[in-house]
């Protein structure tokens, strides 16, 4: 059984309202795209039908027009022979295909009003169709937004990830008291000679810098 019961129910949904009351809104959105691209195939249909009908109608009319033209000028032809009985008949001919005529016109004139609405539907059908296939991609962003979410939430939750840094930092505190072993064993020895003579060029260094400031300091006063 379709979501829709006519063209109207299609044109004239509200698709917020119809997801909202729904169970299962991505079910329904799938439901109500597949029959409006059927709804929008089938008045597709309808109008190749309808301008096949004006293309076969408009020639007849074509027709119809020459045919009357040629019985007027054979009435003609029938008075100026002096045969008034086969200009009578003529001109029977010539009512009769002018009235068929003018029957063609009104038909044309139904066949284009029902191409406009036709055209009509169609736009409105393709705008709602749209509509439905624009809220499909929003929900589908948003459940991969939210699945995302939920993926870090429990690799947040996960323990083994807890454990996983815990193993780490008794790890590193491992590795500080090993290091702080091998810097024990250089407590209370004096420095070596390479040490002294690298400390003096950085007191030099030191001294440099300390009468520079001096002497820019008094220039200033």
């Amino acid at each position: 059984m379709g979501i829709f019961t006519r063209f109207a129910d299609i044109v004239n949904s509200n698709l917020n309202s119809m997801l909202d009351r729904a169970e299962d809104p991505e079910k329904m959105l799938k439901l109500i795209i597949q029959e409006m691209e059927q709804t929008l195939v089938e008045v597709r249909t309808s109008s190749v039908k309808t301008i096949a009908e004006k293309k076969e109608l408009k020639r007849r009319m074509t027709d119809a027009a020459r045919h009357v033209s040629r019985w007027a000028d054979k009435a003609e032809l029938a008075v100026s022979k002096g045969r008034d009985d086969l200009a009578k008949a003529a001109l029977i001919e010539k009512r009769d295909l002018q009235e068929s005529f003018e029957i063609h016109e009104k038909e044309m004139a139904e066949l284009e009003a029902s191409l406009i609405r036709l055209n009509e539907d169609i736009g409105r059908l393709q705008e709602k169709l749209l509509e439905a296939k624009s809220r499909r991609d929003v929900m589908k962003l948003r459940q991969k937004t939210v699945t995302g979410r939920i993926k870090v939430k429990r690799q947040l939750d996960n323990k083994s990830i807890d454990d996983a840094f815990t193993k780490f930092e008794l790890y590193e505190q491992k590795m500080d008291r090993l290091e702080a072993e091998v810097e024990s064993y250089d407590l209370g020895k004096g420095q070596s000679l390479s040490d002294q003579i690298e400390q003096l060029v950085v007191d030099e260094k030191v001294e440099e810098e300390f009468e520079a400031l001096k002497v820019k300091l008094k220039k200033a006063s």
